[in-house]
């Protein structure tokens, strides 16, 4: 789904009342809001969604499979993303 599917869908479910430009700017604004939060540290939760967060990989050694020669990976930050009941059950079923 792309952000203007998004956008769509929400036009549709919401009616007549509201253009979309002024939907995709709240989209705009929530996930802007979202990425801040996360940079910051902090944990993005929406009930009946999931839960968003940030977690550090450790910096770690490995080997290139081709040549065979030995690599340091640095640490990097990874988006963590924890699915609630209500999203988890549907894809269960499938």
């Amino acid at each position: 789904m792309l952000k203007a599917d998004l956008v769509n869908q929400v036009a549709d479910r919401l009616g007549g009342d509201f253009l979309k430009k002024d939907i995709a700017q709240a989209v705009d604004v929530i996930l802007e809001t979202m990425a801040s939060a996360l940079a910051e540290g902090r944990r993005v939760e929406i009930r009946g969604f999931g839960s968003l967060s940030v977690r550090e990989r450790r910096p770690r050694v490995t080997k290139n499979p081709r040549t065979g020669k030995v690599m340091e990976i640095p640490a990097r930050k990874n988006l963590h993303f924890t699915m609630s009941k209500a999203v988890k059950e549907p894809l269960v079923k499938k």
